[in-house]
């Protein structure tokens, strides 16, 4: 392991093996813990700890929006994404496109739970704020097909 700390992230999944499959095939690597109603991944590519349980009806948690991963390269995000694609994972890309004042080229995938991760590169922050892929209020977002990010008043695609 290098010397770059890791993010940690612990969810609550409906279905701990559909979800252990998809972060498989997503991350390209099988976990490193598995235990009854556990799981836990520590992919090569993000400095990442992700762990799962299995969650149990009406527990109360919270809902996470969406995760990314932010690599160093517009190429480190291609070679991402034609490895997720010959995964077998449904993807979405983004290229170049503007959105929360930066620059990005990116790809979305949605795990089994409907959370949303996009690996992205940042290619340049903008200053100004743009409209160029992005909607300042909800009904012109929803006929766009992107939904408004309530906390950073940006808007990511839905």
């Amino acid at each position: 392991m290098n010397d770059l700390p890791r993010v940690h992230v612990h969810m609550t999944v409906s279905d701990l093996e559909k979800s252990r499959e998809f972060y498989t095939r997503f991350f390209g690597v099988e976990p490193v813990k598995v235990k009854p109603g556990y799981v836990k991944f520590l992919p090569a590519f993000g400095p990442l700890n992700l762990a799962m349980s299995q969650s149990r009806p009406h527990e109360g948690r919270g809902h996470v929006d969406h995760m990314g991963i932010q690599v160093d390269s517009a190429d480190i995000v291609m070679r991402e994404l034609a490895r997720v694609k010959a995964a077998g994972l449904p993807v979405r890309e983004e290229m170049s496109v503007n959105c929360c004042h930066a620059n990005q080229d990116k790809f979305w995938v949605q795990d089994p739970d409907g959370v949303e991760w996009e690996v992205y590169v940042l290619n340049h922050d903008i200053d100004e704020p743009t409209t160029a892929g992005c909607a300042t209020d909800a009904t012109a977002a929803t006929a766009k097909g992107l939904r408004v990010v309530s906390s950073g008043g940006c808007c990511a695609s839905s």
